[in-house]
């Protein structure tokens, strides 16, 4: 059994992954988009471009999006995607890679439960938290 987030995104998909192919390493598995679907499953022409399901890996674990229809895309709330990584200044890194042109929520740093920590918001709207644990 494996447990994946998936994510939807506001029609941004493709750039999220192409993002975070540069930030994080990603190696990006599968891009499909509409356009690609059967004749049975009609797509608006605005829509044949964007991406009906994505996945890519970040160090062996996968991750999984789209891009929600505009009638049912909704802002992510009430979860972060947790980036665990064994170098403080790597973590670092990758955090403020992560947050710009997004929003810090929790500024990168030592806390009582890691080397390093700290949450913000992608420029896509993806809440992330990076952990640099104090055990390996």
């Amino acid at each position: 059994m494996q447990v994946n987030p998936y994510l939807f995104y506001d029609g941004n998909c493709e750039a999220a992954f192409k993002f975070y192919e540069k930030v994080l390493g990603a190696r990006i598995e599968v891009m499909l988009r509409n356009e690609e679907a059967p004749e049975s499953m009609p797509t608006p022409p605005d829509r044949k471009k964007k991406i009906m399901h994505g996945r890519i890996s970040i160090d062996g674990e996968v991750l999984m999006a789209s891009d929600a229809p505009p009638e049912h895309f909704h802002k992510p709330q009430g979860f972060s995607v947790s980036l665990t990584v064994g170098d403080p200044a790597d973590a670092e890194r990758k955090f403020k890679a992560l947050s710009e042109g997004g929003n810090v929520n929790m500024p990168f740093g030592k806390t009582f439960f890691s080397k390093g920590f700290g949450m913000c918001l992608d420029q896509f709207g993806i809440p992330w938290m990076v952990n640099c644990p104090l055990e390996d």
